[in-house]
């Protein structure tokens, strides 16, 4: 009923411009001319009528009328403008038409039709704003960081939207070109470095960061001056947020530490990703974690037919399951809880599914703890790895992306060294890949946002009171977004390189002391003062700073500028074979001195101390099976009693070596994959 309202309504104004028209132009002479006016009036009036429905002018919103709303007028009164002229051209004889009236009647149109919305707009806007200036609520003044695009944006949202509580005060630009301008009815009213004297002279209370490419440096200093002044600050979407989305003030937050990274946006070479992913069958492994589900939050883009989420954790599966379904209802998207250890339950999805292309990110991160546990690096790590990368092999598999890490890099942990052993078998699955397969590794450092990350242990501390523990004050380490490297990983899946190890460009490494610093800051305190900072010392397996590629690799670059190609190296595929079922032999005895020993057997750049069980128990006049649960509480390197250190159950038995198709055993366990507080959990 509201349509044919407003349809009816422009009807009658586009009717009645054409008789507006004639006297706008002969004036009284129009009742010299009424027979003209009358059947011309009438005979364009079924034109009009079609056009207004064919251009849905009775669809558009009266209240949110915008200038594409407007060119939309404009086209469709210039066609019957047009029609008319042409017709009278052919018909003239008879009917009294001056050449200016067809032109004065289309501006008026439009002038008319406009200013019907226009005033519906406004209207609007003021009942909404009486709302606001009759609450008790107060309405806070906004000072706008940033005139560009994403500035002025802000500032017609909040202009739409007096629900928000916010006035807008003005901007501050750094741009000297936009000095003493005007935006939107807003002036500039200073630089950056004027926003604490700005926000005193207006009294602002808060600051709004609108600079989407904007340096973290940057972002960080107007958060400073803005505690300085004593007002909030907050930040627009960056780029990969606002990407998802149109947006709106709801979308608004505070500032994070991950803005202060000032990461450049990435752009995509689009026709590779779209070209290995659309309409095809997608594994991806891990599903349920930070990287794994972001990865496919990014490959849902491309228009794959149908996506499988593996993974352990049922509660994380189940989440991001229904996550995808209710935002991408036009994909198929199979949740499957198992574990990438268990052969036989692997071969089952791949029989039935037949996935075309494998993004595998489960896998055990979490230092210290594969450090107490280096069987389960093992197993899962090396094991999983290796079990996907057989069934891909025999299932035609066209791409299989494996995620590493920077730890694999001259490892110092059990965990980097199971993801480097990890590369190599990848690696040594591509030298048996068939002519259109393609097995990758993509090594990037640590991500943060994702659940495994360090900052939740941080925010935790922070609001404990403190202290915040920091392991060492020269500590560093290479930070990445959870999009910019699933983004990344897409696109080094597409470059297609068989047999690659792609390293991703990080940036310069982050102090972690700083990055601690900058939290306390962003939670309104001051370091050192308000909360302390203690420094725990290095845990085994850890390194001050952490290292991309090996001496011996080097890199070439690729396609993409982000993306770099490392050498491959390590042993033989056939001595690599021999070498892993010792490993796997190790790990089934769980004797972590023994894995140690097999894993500087395999990657002879592996920082370890061995030592042995029987020396060290004989050294304190016991074995280790005999000491204690407190002594062995009281060890730094063994965080759990005996009893919580379950047995392994065998899946399979293993072949005949001589075959060379032995298969280690692969435990079956219900336990959950734990993340790095400095990386990331993929499982």
């Amino acid at each position: 009923m509201r349509n044919l309202l407003k349809y009816l309504t422009d009807l009658g104004i586009w009717t009645l411009a054409l008789p507006l028209a004639y006297f706008l132009r002969i004036e009284m002479q129009i009742t010299e001319h009424v027979y003209d006016v009358a059947m011309l009036t009438a005979l364009s009036m079924p034109i009009k009528a079609i056009v207004l429905y064919l251009f849905k002018f009775h669809r558009q919103s009266w209240t949110r009328i915008g200038i594409w709303d407007l060119f939309r007028i404009i086209q469709g009164v210039a066609v019957v403008t047009l029609i008319v002229v042409a017709a009278l051209f052919f018909i003239r004889q008879g009917f009294y038409l001056p050449r200016s009236v067809p032109v004065i009647e289309a501006g008026m149109t439009i002038l008319f039709l406009s200013s019907v919305r226009l005033f519906s707009r406004i209207q609007n806007e003021t009942v909404r704003r009486s709302d606001v200036r009759h609450s008790t609520r107060k309405v806070a003044r906004v000072l706008v960081a940033g005139a560009g695009e994403a500035g002025t944006m802000l500032a017609r949202e909040v202009r739409r939207h007096p629900e928000s509580y916010m006035e807008i005060v003005g901007f501050l630009d750094d741009n000297p070109s936009k000095e003493k301008e005007w935006y939107l009815g807003y002036a500039i009213l200073g630089s950056l470095e004027e926003l604490t004297e700005v926000a005193h002279r207006h009294r602002v209370d808060k600051v709004i960061i609108a600079m989407p490419k904007a340096d973290g440096d940057v972002i960080r200093h107007v958060v400073t001056m803005a505690q300085e002044a004593g007002i909030e600050s907050q930040i627009m979407p960056g780029y990969y947020e606002l990407l998802r989305g149109n947006f709106n003030i709801a979308k608004l937050r505070k500032v994070d530490v991950t803005d202060l990274l000032g990461r450049d946006q990435i752009e995509l070479d689009v026709a590779p990703i779209s070209k290995y992913l659309y309409g095809r069958t997608v594994l991806v492994t891990g599903a349920g974690g930070s990287i794994g589900s972001e990865i496919i939050r990014q490959l849902t883009k491309f228009n794959p037919k149908h996506v499988l989420l593996l993974g352990r954790g049922e509660n994380s599966i189940f989440r991001v399951e229904r996550e995808f379904r209710t935002d991408y209802p036009n994909i198929t998207f199979t949740p499957i809880i198992t574990d990438v250890r268990d052969h036989d339950s692997l071969e089952h999805i791949f029989r039935k599914y037949h996935p075309e292309v494998i993004f595998h990110a489960a896998a055990h991160k979490h230092v210290p703890l594969m450090e107490d546990n280096p069987d389960q690096a093992v197993l899962n790590n090396i094991g999983g790895t290796r079990n996907l990368t057989e069934l891909a092999l025999q299932y035609g598999v066209e791409r299989f992306v494996n995620v590493s890490s920077d730890k694999a890099v001259n490892p110092t942990s059990v965990m980097g060294c199971s993801k480097r052993v990890a590369e190599y078998v990848v690696h040594r699955a591509s030298l048996r890949a068939g002519e259109n397969q393609s097995f990758v590794s993509v090594r990037f450092g640590n991500v943060l946002g994702s659940r495994g990350s360090v900052v939740p242990l941080f925010k935790q501390q922070i609001e404990n009171g403190g202290p915040v523990t920091v392991t060492h004050p020269d500590m560093t380490r290479y930070f990445m977004t959870i999009p910019e490297a699933s983004q990344l990983v897409l696109q080094a899946g597409g470059l297609n390189n068989n047999g690659s190890i792609y390293v991703l460009d990080m940036g310069s490494p982050v102090r972690i002391v700083d990055l601690a610093r900058d939290l306390i800051r962003l939670c309104g305190f001051t370091p050192d003062v308000d909360i302390d900072i203690a420094y725990s010392g290095i845990r085994p397996g850890e390194k001050l700073y952490e290292e991309l590629l090996t001496d011996e690799e080097g890199t070439t670059a690729t396609r993409h500028s982000k993306i770099f190609k490392a050498r491959a190296n390590g042993p033989a595929a056939d001595e690599l074979e021999s070498m892993l079922e010792d490993l796997f032999a190790a790990a089934l005895t769980q004797d972590s001195n023994k894995i140690r020993r097999q894993f500087k057997h395999i990657v002879p750049s592996f920082k370890c101390e061995v030592i042995d069980n029987a020396e060290e128990g004989n050294a304190h006049g016991q074995t280790a099976e005999q000491e204690s649960i407190p002594e062995r509480l009281s060890n730094p390197g063994i965080t759990r009693p005996p009893q919580m250190q379950k047995p392994f159950l065998k899946l399979r038995k293993a072949g005949n070596r001589s075959t060379g198709t032995k298969r280690a055993a692969m435990p079956q366990t219900a336990a959950e994959t734990v993340s790095d507080p400095e990386h990331v959990n993929a499982n």
